[in-house]
């Protein structure tokens, strides 16, 4: 994978990406919020664009995925650009899926999705995620003028969800010294970065921190096997529908809290990177500082919903440095539920 970071690059850096790769028509994709800087690049492309489809959703349910491909296939499309955040760069990882098609990707998020070969589709209530190299961008443009338009609250969220990323990573099974490293300096950048943003939403040096944090992040995800925390949000995201990134800010502390007595290197890496000896009640007392959800029910999560979700969560396999009972995932939701101090 090649990465292009500067300021001011997305337009004409993914236009000399696009003819790295040899590619005569590329489909351009987004989601209706990020539709304008989409059209700027597809712009910049000249011929070289083969359409722009802005019909990116959340959790990129199955049905818009095989819009996607349709479109990509009647345009006669040789690649694949997505501009925008997580939802876009989903999508366009649905086509490269589908279709072979290499992938360019162009973030506006801290979302993180961009550096992995992880997909996600969502289909009757339920997220199925996996891995396959063909997902991964073969370019992605870094430009931290692109999140200047991003509002502060999901700029919050978004930061705190490529946090998420790192923390796993910390205890992951598969984790590595090199990755250790990448996730403890991911989330100093990112979370020195985010209240800067929050003070100044203009502050270019700080959003270009936040993105470098995220790219870290994002790797680190790549890189090794998510556990609990990764489970309850995808559970809650494909199966209630709530928001991507908040619902990571809101599981985070009490997802972490719950591990924490398994994850004793984990927890110290985090205390350094956040200046603190207690990383889930700084990681939930930022969250409130900068004005995020701290609860699920903030979320428009119900109590019924707690004992489904639970069920559902102990109910797959997956890698955790703490076993998770249908008790125990049902106590954690129960803590976000609620949105107090988390406690280890």
């Amino acid at each position: 994978m090649r990465v292009v970071f500067r300021p001011g690059a997305s337009v004409g850096a993914t236009a000399d990406e696009v003819q790295r790769l040899g590619l005569r028509r590329v489909l351009v994709v987004s989601g209706a919020r990020g539709a304008d800087t989409a059209r700027a690049v597809a712009d910049s492309l000249g011929e070289l664009c083969a359409g722009l489809h802005a019909e990116a959703r959340m959790h990129v349910p199955v049905e818009v995925a095989d819009r996607a491909v349709e479109v990509a296939r009647a345009a006669g499309a040789d690649g694949c650009v997505a501009v925008g955040g997580g939802s876009s760069i989903g999508l366009g990882k649905a086509i490269a899926l589908r279709t072979g098609l290499p992938l360019i990707a162009v973030p506006s998020t801290y979302s993180g999705s961009e550096m992995t070969p992880v997909w996600g589709l969502t289909e009757h209530g339920a997220k199925r995620t996996g891995r396959d190299p063909s997902v991964l961008p073969r370019s992605v443009v870094y430009d931290p003028e692109l999140t200047l338009s991003m509002p502060v609250p999901l700029s919050v969220t978004s930061g705190i969800n490529a946090v998420a990323h790192a923390v796993e990573a910390l205890y992951a099974p598969d984790t590595s010294p090199l990755v250790s490293l990448m996730a403890e300096e991911g989330v100093r950048a990112m979370t020195s970065a985010l209240p800067e943003i929050a003070a100044d939403p203009s502050a270019l040096e700080a959003r270009g921190r936040a993105l470098y944090g995220a790219w870290l992040c994002g790797s680190c995800l790549g890189a090794t096997t998510m556990g609990l925390h990764h489970k309850l949000c995808h559970v809650l995201g494909g199966t209630f529908g709530l928001p991507h990134a908040e619902t990571h800010t809101v599981v985070l502390p009490y997802a972490l809290a719950y591990n924490a007595p398994a994850a004793p290197e984990a927890i110290r890496a985090l205390d350094r990177a956040l200046g603190t000896d207690d990383a889930p009640l700084a990681l939930w007392s930022l969250s409130g500082r900068l004005g995020a959800p701290r609860s699920l029910a903030q979320l428009g999560l119900t109590e019924a919903d707690l004992t489904v979700a639970a069920e559902q969560v102990a109910g797959q396999a997956y890698a955790n440095p703490r076993e998770v009972t249908r008790e125990g995932a049902l106590a954690v939701l129960r803590a976000a539920f609620a949105g107090d101090a988390p406690h280890a």
